[in-house]
């Protein structure tokens, strides 16, 4: 199915206060509380995407202490004493996890935070969250980021196709001592809200990328007796 989303309203966030959510969390580990289960990373580096200590008094983050993620809002999951941190000065990095979304409301977010060291460095880092095919955060860690404060990043999601769906975190260094960015918490919870993104953005499963395939080469056989 070709991808499609069609912007009606995003309620994104960058906030520390609210409510709980009442629903699970959909996501596997979305707390990075079991490392990096039920997630996939790619890019590398000289440090690769690791889970690290929030605890508030480990020093995990190249030393420096990071508090655990203590905001009320989003996710449904308790403050725990673990994030995943991106902190490579030249490899480009993501993280991902793909799950299964039946039609309807859900609401999607994450949190994120700027260790100081980072922040401090001369080189910048782009970074960006996306949920469910909706782009929650994309932003440069010195143009939007207050170093040493977790924000919240959220919206709604409403599915209008049953399917597989792709939650992606992207980090791109500029090169060179570059800042970094702590993720935790993230989270897919079904919603009774209305209104938000309609995504109609499905990743096909292999069963039926392998029929597209088939399809596809028939057109081309087809294709070339018409022409001889």
């Amino acid at each position: 199915m070709f991808k499609k989303i069609i912007f009606v309203g995003l309620a994104a966030l960058s906030v520390q206060v609210g409510s709980a959510h009442a629903t699970p969390n959909l996501l596997t580990n979305g707390s990075f509380e079991s490392s990096l289960n039920g997630w996939v990373s790619s890019g590398g580096g000289v440090y690769p995407i690791a889970v690290i200590i929030t605890n508030g008094s480990t020093g995990s983050a190249s030393g420096e202490v990071v508090p655990a993620d203590t905001i009320s809002s989003g996710s449904p999951d308790a403050a725990g004493t673990h994030g995943v941190y991106f902190v490579d000065d030249y490899a480009h990095q993501v993280l991902s996890q793909s799950l299964y979304l039946a039609t309807g409301h859900y609401e999607i977010g994450f949190d994120a935070y700027a260790p100081l060291n980072g922040y401090n460095n001369r080189g910048d880092a782009s970074f960006s969250g996306t949920i469910a095919g909706i782009l929650l955060a994309n932003y440069t860690v010195h143009t939007q980021q207050s170093p040493k404060n977790w924000f919240h990043y959220s919206g709604i999601a409403n599915v209008l196709v049953d399917g597989i769906y792709n939650v992606a975190f992207d980090f791109k260094p500029y090169g060179g001592f570059a800042a970094d960015v702590v993720v935790d918490r993230v989270y897919i919870t079904t919603s009774e809200q209305t209104g938000g993104v309609r995504i109609e953005s499905v990743i096909p499963e292999p069963a039926t990328l392998a029929l597209f395939g088939l399809g596809l080469a028939g057109l081309v056989t087809l294709r070339r007796g018409k022409v001889q």
